[in-house]
């Protein structure tokens, strides 16, 4: 069985062994592909994975031996599902595989912006300690968690993780979800209006879909508390990035911090990349070594499953 993984730098940039794919068939891995060359590549491929080049109906048309698509991450939308299931191709995602890493980096942004740990290191190595007239400084206030309210906008696997951090931190935790069933112990559901009014810390953790594209705009920034702050890990397109830059701008909230935007890699005018108060990191958050080894592992054994003629986890 020939497999062919189209942009295999996205799970594995050489850190990792390709042993649990290369055993499974005829394994060729590309780092990535453009457009123009995925039929030429696939041509002879019973089973394509691909993290995010688009397998559209007019590319699948041209791949009459294809059987199998392994989409190596949780969203699918590269590829049309339509066409794959008229051509009776299988498709399939991964999810689960990065919780605990998703849920460690929201903990890292959000100390980012609360004990500013890289602005002092950096202060050290410039010598301010070093000159100082007193034993320790500080060059900005520093705020400590523990008894603030950190409010949960989605309570799905990550959020819940999320929830259980905080909770050992000493925090409070609110959370809005779609679903109405309990949450865990510790865990307030409410609204979305007193999410906002009550949150001390507004994260991120619901899926991209028509209801919450641009969950957070000017109305629900405005009812922030000004010393709040937010946390996406989620999906860059749940922020309208302008309207948060500028409450940055303006002191109406205290800071934020992203680890997606909108448009990635983003454009050189995107507004938060000049905003007051913004860290942003490259959508890093599941990219821990762990977490690609068990995408490996996870990929590998959704293919095992379709050989075996009981595929898991399709999507199609």
């Amino acid at each position: 069985m020939n497999i062919t993984y189209l942009d295999g730098h996205t799970l594995n940039p050489g850190d990792l062994s390709w042993g649990p794919l290369e055993e499974l068939g005829n394994f060729t891995v590309y780092e990535r592909t453009d457009s123009e060359d995925i039929v030429d590549r696939a041509s002879d491929a019973d089973i394509i994975l691909s993290n995010k080049v688009v397998l559209s109906a007019d590319i699948l048309a041209q791949l009459p031996k294809l059987r199998y698509i392994g989409v190596t991450a949780t969203g699918y939308n590269n590829v049309d599902l339509a066409a794959a299931r008229k051509q009776g191709i299988v498709v399939t995602n991964v999810a689960g595989y990065s919780t605990s890493a998703v849920a460690q980096h929201t903990f890292s942004l959000l100390l980012g912006l609360t004990n500013h740990t890289e602005l002092h290191s950096q202060s050290v190595r410039a010598g301010d300690w070093t000159n100082a007239a007193d034993w320790c400084y500080w060059k900005t206030p520093l705020v400590e968690i523990a008894g603030k309210t950190i409010g949960l906008i989605g309570l799905g696997d990550i959020g819940t993780q999320v929830a259980r951090i905080a909770l050992a931190f000493g925090m409070r935790v609110l959370a809005h979800r779609k679903s109405k069933a309990s949450a865990g112990v510790g865990i307030e559901l409410v609204e979305l209006d007193e999410l906002f009014r009550e949150s001390d810390v507004v994260s991120l953790h619901c899926p991209l879909t028509d209801d919450t594209s641009g969950i957070i705009n000017a109305g629900s920034l405005a009812k922030m508390k000004p010393s709040a702050y937010l946390i996406n890990t989620g999906r860059g397109g749940l922020i309208n990035e302008q309207d948060l830059a500028d409450a940055l701008n303006a002191d109406r909230i205290a800071g934020a911090a992203v680890d997606v935007l909108s448009t990635e890699p983003p454009k050189a005018d995107n507004p938060l990349l000049t905003a007051k108060n913004c860290l942003i990191t490259p959508h890093v958050a599941w990219a821990f070594f762990e977490s690609r080894q068990r995408l490996m592992q996870m990929v590998a054994d959704n293919i095992i499953a379709f050989q075996k003629g009981q595929p898991t986890n399709v999507v199609s």
